[in-house]
């Protein structure tokens, strides 16, 4: 069998190469695009060339060819004479070469491609650029984007296409500022939330190229310290499994949503503290605390912060000057988009900007369309910017590459969906391959895709939590491939439809599992206090004119009483437990011990924050008031205090320890089924003291002193 050797890409090269000097004449008839295909055996191979001349009437070119992922592939061994032309493609074993004939009028050459011992007949016709066809498929596509964000009750959107090399269009329509009527541009920055995943995985490969990470090594190895709550797990995970959402654990959103006291170490630590739904990298769940210890970890090996990572090795060296890593930075640009959410009216409201700076590695990322067409460029160029390789092309293959199976469901033949890769998601869209990732945060939603085989490039984004971003991606790759129109316009608005009333219908039945005619079982006053989970922390809840509130990682939400012990989050400025249940729950005692909220849908239990005991109990000013000499019949007890913890000292026992404890008790550490209970006067002096004991509760007076 005869072996052939069509552009082995391992071989590419990107150096460009010249030939001997030709009359300036004979240049139009090679000079431009050429698009076409090599007849071999079973399906004909797709070429595109780009044949160039300089003053001098020196030739060069290069090559692609989308099926094999080869690209720009330098030509050289030019020869021209009369109509008769012959090129070779440089650096591949074979020596394929291209000999031919250009038409009379330069539209066509045909002839052949011979590499070893194949010989195949070959094809091109005179093509515009993918830049120039790009912008011509493109042309009034702002007018369509216009007529869409009316449509779909947008404020304003930008959109940026790249395609052979070069920005073809960006473009910014509708208002970024409805207040103050300030025009959407290509330079509104805009919060492009989860598709901030992609930075911090190409940052980690950067850091592989130069040997500080192996992707398949334990984290443990750079972290040794961390843990999760599955021990196998912790022992095993990996960097790649931190950035392929393969880690075991479900979301657990609410750790760090709208946190802005804890830090990255903290959040990482949290993870020993949350369950996991799933076995380390047998289900896909997409996870930001994963990304964010990714993140964490590109800290821990480089010494500085993520963002100056991200800055110094992507930022820079692609010119984003203006992209930042906080919203409170981006409102202080002169050219931003505020964020809008339609209210139950339809009507467009502002609301506040949400600072996710703490999980910056997952998501915290702002730009503009035409910064972010330069991070397309990037990485359809295989990880080289103005000649200078940033990351390792294999690397970036790596990151592109599918690693985890999403199992998603394909719900319609143009789309298939198909795996993770590291930041971004691999499906094929209409027969083409497309990495892709979206971003959603309060009022912005994003999304870049590329697809690489055709070299072309989009980002998207609308300052309203609505999908159009995706629409008008769908609209505009469509165009820039010459596929068949689609209307995803006219779909999504007819299921944005379908969508509301849907939601309408639901809160119309909400009430109807609701227990009519029930009371909570204890004194309002009682639900009121501070609750702790040991991985999402603390959760408040307060009383204040006869209603109860809770209070966590800042959001505030009215209670109302739902029904037994059951109460139901109200509407609030932020949306986030509206119609949420808390569930409290009683001790042995009748203490009200524990709120539990489903604050993570994947679990099987809701997250229980256990009730902690009132804080006097930890208070020397209040502790001391405690102090002194106690007797009953037959026993003298000694109440001391060292710092902030009291003890107990009865003649012929251990010296004991109490621990504070719900009911105003306090626990014997020492004898933890003992609790003891002190009854304080006006002034906050303990008049006596009661011991609560398996065999019975024992007083004990004050003694005078």
């Amino acid at each position: 069998m005869r072996k052939t050797y069509i552009l082995m890409p391992a071989l590419a090269l990107t150096a460009i190469l010249a030939i001997a000097p030709l009359p300036a004449a004979e240049k139009s008839k090679i000079e431009g695009h050429w698009s076409g295909k090599i007849e071999t055996p079973g399906k004909p191979l797709a070429v595109e060339i780009d044949l160039k001349a300089s003053p001098e009437g020196k030739f060069s070119g290069d090559i692609s060819i989308p099926a094999q992922r080869t690209k720009d592939l330098p030509l050289g061994h030019f020869s021209l004479q009369g109509n008769e032309i012959s090129f070779r493609i440089e650096g591949v074993p074979g020596n394929p070469t291209f000999k031919g004939k250009i038409s009379n009028q330069g539209e066509r050459i045909e002839g052949t491609f011979a590499q070893g011992a194949g010989t195949f007949d070959f094809h091109l016709e005179r093509a515009a650029s993918p830049a120039d066809a790009a912008r011509n498929a493109l042309q009034g596509f702002d007018e369509f984007m216009a007529q869409a964000i009316q449509k779909w009750n947008v404020p304003g959107m930008a959109l940026a296409v790249v395609a052979g090399g070069e920005v073809v269009f960006a473009q910014g329509v509708g208002l970024r500022d409805l207040e103050q009527n300030l025009a959407m541009t290509p330079d509104s920055l805009f919060a492009i939330g989860s598709t901030t995943k992609a930075f911090t995985a190409t940052v980690l490969g950067m850091l592989s190229d130069q040997g500080k990470l192996e992707w398949d090594e334990p984290l443990r190895s750079y972290i040794p310290w961390f843990r999760l709550h599955d021990p196998i797990a912790s022992q095993s995970l990996t960097p790649r499994d931190t950035v392929t959402h393969r880690s075991g654990l479900p979301r657990h959103d609410m750790v760090w949503y709208n946190n802005n006291h804890s830090t990255r170490r903290e959040l990482v630590e949290s993870l020993a503290h949350l369950p996991s739904s799933a076995q380390l990298r047998t289900r896909y769940q997409y996870n930001n605390l994963m990304f964010l210890t990714a993140g964490y970890l590109v800290e821990t090996l480089t010494g500085d912060s993520w963002e100056d990572a991200v800055r110094q090795r992507i930022f820079q060296p692609l010119g984003m000057r203006r992209s930042n890593f906080s919203v409170e930075d981006s409102k202080k640009d002169p050219d931003h988009a505020l964020p809008y959410r339609e209210n139950d009216q339809d009507k467009l409201q502002r609301i506040p900007f949400r600072r996710i700076d703490l999980i910056g590695p997952a998501g915290s990322i702002n730009s503009s369309v035409n910064e972010m067409s330069r991070w397309l460029l990037f990485n359809l160029a295989g990880g080289k910017w103005r000649g200078k390789q940033l990351i390792e092309r294999a690397t970036l293959q790596d990151i592109h590459s599918p690693h985890m199976i999403t199992g998603a469901r394909q719900t319609r033949p143009e789309i298939v969906p198909g795996a993770y890769g590291m930041g971004w998601s691999i499906s094929t869209y209409r027969g083409h391959r497309r990495i892709q990732h979206g971003g959603g945060i309060d009022g912005f939603i994003t999304t870049v895709a590329l697809f690489p085989d055709d070299d072309v490039g989009l980002v998207a984004f609308n300052n309203r939590g609505a999908g159009l971003p995706n629409v008008l991606a769908n609209h505009a790759i469509d165009k820039v491939l010459g596929l068949e129109a689609i209307d995803w316009l006219g779909e999504s608005l007819k299921e944005r439809q379908q969508g509301k009333k849907a939601e309408q219908e639901s809160e119309a039945k909400k009430e109807s599992v609701r227990r009519p005619g029930t009371s909570p079982s204890h004194a309002i006053q009682e639900y009121s206090g501070d609750y702790r989970h040991p991985g999402y922390g603390e959760l408040s809840v307060h009383l204040k004119e006869g209603a109860l509130s809770i209070y966590y990682n800042g959001i505030v939400t009215p209670l109302e009483h739902w029904h037994y012990e059951v109460f139901n989050g109200l509407k609030a400025d932020d949306p986030t437990f509206e119609d949420m249940k808390f569930h409290f729950r009683s001790d042995v005692n009748g203490n009200i011990a524990s709120v539990e909220a489903q604050f993570e849908l994947l679990l099987d239990k809701p997250i229980r924050f256990d009730r902690q005991p009132a804080r006097k109990l930890s208070e020397p000013a209040y502790l001391i008031g405690l102090t002194g000499t106690y007797q009953r019949p037959g026993q003298t007890i000694r109440i001391e205090l060292t710092g902030n913890v009291l003890h107990v000292d009865i003649a012929g026992q251990p010296r004991f320890t109490l621990q504070p404890s719900l009911g105003d008790r306090f626990i014997i550490k020492e004898l933890p089924s003992y609790s003891v209970a002190f009854q304080v006067d006006s002034q906050g002096k303990a008049t006596s003291v009661t011991f609560h004991q398996p065999n019975g509760i024992f007083e004990a007076k004050r003694i005078q002193e």
